[in-house]
C-alpha cells in the first residue's frame, strides 16, 4: 500500500473527498515527522509506537574496494507493533 491507496481508502471508508482525506492523511504523517524531529515518542494504543532510535558512529567497509570507511552517527525512525497488531498478524 502506497499513499495514494491510503488516500483512497480513508475516502472511500468515510465519505471523504480524496482531497479532504489526503490532507488527514498528510497531518497525521507531518505529525508523526514532527514528534520525532523533537526525539518525543508517537504511541497510538492498540496499534503501535513511532520512536527515535540513535544510531552510533562506526567502522565500516567500501564493499567495491574493501576499504575502511567512518559511518557517522545518525537517528532512525522504528516502529513497535503494539500486541493487537502482533496478534494479527500471527493469527
Amino acid at each position: 500500500m502506497n499513499t495514494s491507496d491510503l488516500v483512497d481508502k480513508v475516502a472511500s471508508e468515510n465519505g471523504l473527498t480524496k482531497a479532504v482525506a489526503k490532507g488527514i492523511v498528510d497531518g497525521v504523517l507531518k505529525s508523526i515527522v514532527d514528534a520525532a524531529v523533537l526525539g518525543q515518542e508517537v504511541n497510538f494504543p492498540g496499534f503501535g509506537k513511532f520512536k527515535v532510535q540513535d544510531k552510533p558512529a562506526r567502522e565500516g567497509r567500501n564493499p567495491s574496494t574493501g576499504a575502511t570507511v567512518q559511518i557517522a552517527a545518525s537517528k532512525k525512525l522504528v516502529f513497535q507493533p503494539g500486541k493487537a497488531v502482533k496478534d494479527r498478524l500471527n493469527a
